[in-house]
């Protein structure tokens, strides 16, 4: 019994097993979870992860949730006391390990040969005269100015350092948020830092989730209902679009995969690609059911199943082997994206061969759409017979067009940016974005590096290196400010000598004068106020490095300092940081799209060349879609779209999807010549017939990803707008490009046997 006897025979079973192994499925549904931070999708041996973790073990966590207050001057009576009444409580939340405020930062003063410790803001100033004298006690205090209040004094932060684990815990947000309302006033409150940024990001997700998906569903059936006509047509692509999804999300909480920026791609991925075959498959049903024509619904599901299984099941093979290009990407959820959505286009692919022609065999047969005469027929098909004609008396114009299209876009590649500061993820009038705006230009910076010193760290010695490399790189470009024990120490060399002396603003020469500056700081102060840059043996300190530019071509020429200041003391042991994660992110984007995409190619053009048993198949079939790539990658170099976490998975999924076209082109072309036909009359035959189901594939993968304009996060609205435009240039290819350049080489392959 043939396949399709089979699928007709068994057509109940077929359908009722397919909804089953979908709802069972479907059940992980809700166990699914969100991960926002990128930094966790590196795999665990990266040498930032390592780093980072090793200087948590000793300084404990070290992400810091940021509240900025700006009005006219904070140093008004309301401001500060709301300051004061905000921080006290902010110390009471669990998880917060430390709060830098202007009354919980320190200043040190001399008197009598003593040290005297007291907070920045001891009083709170009831006059002007107060408040000016206050003003220039603060700019004087290097420990506070510039690090929790602004040059201008119109902005001040509450900056509460979490401990290990915490940064995600919405309670601890919830707490702030609440405590904030508490103490209402009229100042402007700003909210960042890692741990809102997470949060914003797993909201965000969350609503782009939500969004997203029935957008992109109404979008499709839009396009499914103008290019069909008829309700089955709309309906059952659209069925096997949804169990798709269905299929696809489950498997990531039943693999134990958390939903990041990245696999918010996979349901509008599916929504774009699982229906094409079914597109190709109604699109031959509508050609086949003309009003001549006398088969049974059975006999045209059958008919359509026979002439499409192996075109349909070549080109699901290729945008599978395409996406699964993922899986040398060294990001973990670009990797699990590229199974989620291969496991998921292969069940489109299965639902579409088997499914489908199922109920197509249970339904009555639909109203013909085809006519004979070419004025009756839609305007696509109108349209495709005068593209047809034009590519065939044009056909060496056209390629070469092609060509000079492709070297002006191999110029704008050199033009890309690699970068993944996930700050940038966000438009510039998102709270995240102006808090990340204002910390950069007040305080200091939002990215850190963090240098691990190990030794005696009352040495001299240590100390004076740390205060070398801290002048040193607060004069290179894109460094807000640095701080370390050595600056703590100059702070107090400054309270114990009078301006002018040798031993003022300066480094101890001796061991012992270093401790007696510790000792004398115990008497009157905490010395867990230094806990967060040396540990309490004092055998190991931070050098902290803030970036007020968190590209990452400011982070690699930061680090790149930090590197040759360092590279001949022995006792600088770790660069960390959360610019290292990002400087790390950004090169596993870089390598994992050039890796992914030369994969791709590859894969693809083998199975190409074993389908056509030729190696000019697997050659020519590639040439549209390396021409695409250059076109999107020269836009993106152009348009100053830069090659982050989402825009880097464009290459693979394009070229699994793209190849599409030019297959099902060149497997009608070859038929079209077996039966007889001219060169010309062949490419005209396939472009009339085939190329609208081509066209309608084209058209219904651009409105899927076009929901993604909607997003939240604009990597992911770039995305959408260059994966619409490469698979538009693929279509151009298919329709246009690859039947000129058949038509110059007339390839053998394709030639009647």
């Amino acid at each position: 019994m043939k396949t399709a006897d089979w699928i007709i025979k068994f057509r109940w079973p077929v359908i009722i097993g397919f909804v089953l192994l979908t709802a069972i499925v479907g059940t992980q549904i809700p166990k699914a979870e969100i991960e926002a931070d990128m930094s966790e999708s590196l795999p665990s041996d990266m040498c930032s992860k390592i780093n980072n973790n090793k200087i948590e073990e000793i300084f404990g966590g070290d992400d810091m949730l940021l509240i900025l207050f700006e009005t006219d001057d904070v140093l008004n009576k309301e401001t500060l006391l709301r300051i004061k009444n905000i921080s006290k409580k902010i110390k009471r939340i669990k998880g917060v390990s430390k709060v830098m405020s202007l009354f919980d930062l320190k200043n040190i003063k001399g008197e009598d040969g003593a040290m005297i410790i007291y907070p920045a803001v001891k009083r709170i100033p009831k006059n002007k005269k107060q408040r000016e004298e206050l003003r220039e006690e603060l700019k004087n205090n290097d420990m506070v100015y510039k690090i929790v209040v602004s040059s201008d004094f119109k902005i001040t932060a509450i900056i509460a350092r979490l401990s290990a684990n915490v940064s995600l815990d919405e309670n601890t947000i919830n707490e702030v948020d609440k405590i904030l309302k508490e103490f209402p006033g009229n100042e402007i409150v700003h909210k960042g830092g890692k741990p809102y940024m997470l949060y914003y990001v797993r909201n965000d997700i969350s609503v782009d989730m939500i969004r997203l998906i029935p957008v992109a569903l109404i979008l499709m059936l839009i396009m499914l209902f103008a290019v069909f006509k008829r309700l089955r047509g709309v309906l059952l692509p659209f069925i096997i679009v949804i169990m798709s999804i269905i299929f696809g999300i489950g498997f990531l909480p039943l693999f134990g995969w958390k939903i990041s920026i990245i696999t918010i791609l996979l349901p509008i991925m599916i929504i774009a690609i699982a229906n094409d075959y079914g597109i190709h498959l109604i699109a031959r049903y509508q050609e086949m059911n003309t009003e001549e024509s006398t088969m049974t619904t059975k006999e045209l599901a059958k008919d359509v199943f026979t002439k499409l299984n192996k075109p349909i099941i070549i080109t699901g093979i290729t945008t599978i082997a395409g996406i699964l290009g993922l899986l040398s990407h060294l990001m973990i959820s670009a990797r699990q994206l590229g199974i989620a959505a291969a496991l998921s286009i292969a069940y489109a692919l299965i639902l579409s061969m088997f499914f489908l022609p199922a109920i197509l065999s249970l339904l009555k047969k639909s109203k013909p759409i085809y006519k004979k005469s070419d004025e009756k027929k839609p305007l696509l098909d109108r349209w495709l017979k005068k593209t047809a004609i034009l590519v065939t008396k044009n056909y060496r114009n056209i390629l070469l067009g092609a060509i000079i299209i492709f070297f002006i876009s191999l110029a704008g590649i050199f033009l890309v940016e690699v970068d993944s500061n996930m700050v940038d993820f966000f438009p510039e009038k998102h709270p995240l974005k102006i808090s990340s705006n204002l910390i950069n230009e007040n305080f200091g910076g939002y990215q850190n590096i963090n240098v691990l010193v190990n030794g005696d760290i009352k040495s001299p010695e240590i100390l004076k290196n740390l205060d070398y490399y801290e002048n040193e790189l607060k004069n290179v470009k894109g460094v807000g400010n640095t701080s370390s024990i050595a600056s703590v120490v100059k702070e107090m060399s400054k309270a114990l000598n009078d301006k002018g002396d040798s031993f003022y603003d300066k480094i101890p020469d001796s061991r012992e004068a270093v401790a007696q500056y510790f000792e004398l700081y115990s008497m009157s102060g905490d010395p867990e106020d230094f806990e967060q840059i040396v540990d309490f043996d004092y055998r190991n300190t931070l050098l902290s490095v803030r970036i007020n530019d968190g590209s990452n071509r400011t982070l690699k020429k930061v680090l790149n300092e930090i590197e040759i200041l360092t590279q001949n003391d022995e006792n600088v042991k770790i660069i960390g940081g959360e610019g290292l994660v990002v400087v790390e992110l950004t090169d596993a984007i870089t390598k994992g799209q050039l890796t992914s995409l030369i994969l791709a190619i590859i894969v693809i053009a083998i199975v190409i060349m074993i389908i056509f048993r030729s190696v000019s198949a697997g050659l020519i079939s590639s040439i549209p879609l390396v021409s695409a790539l250059a076109l999107l990658f020269g836009l993106m170099g152009y348009f100053g779209i830069k090659l982050d976490t989402a825009t880097a998975m464009l290459s693979s999924i394009m070229i699994g999807v793209g190849v599409d076209y030019t297959i099902h082109f060149l497997w009608r072309y070859k038929e079209e010549r077996a039966n007889g036909l001219a060169y010309k009359d062949a490419v005209i035959k396939t472009l009339t017939t085939t190329g609208r189901g081509i066209t309608f594939n084209a058209l219904s993968v651009i409105v899927g990803f076009a929901a993604l304009f909607i997003s939240v996060f604009l990597p992911v609205k770039f995305f959408g707008f260059l994966i619409v435009v490469s698979i538009f240039t693929c279509l151009v290819g298919a329709l246009i490009v690859v039947p000129a350049m058949v038509l110059i080489i007339k390839p053998e392959f394709l030639e009647p046997k």
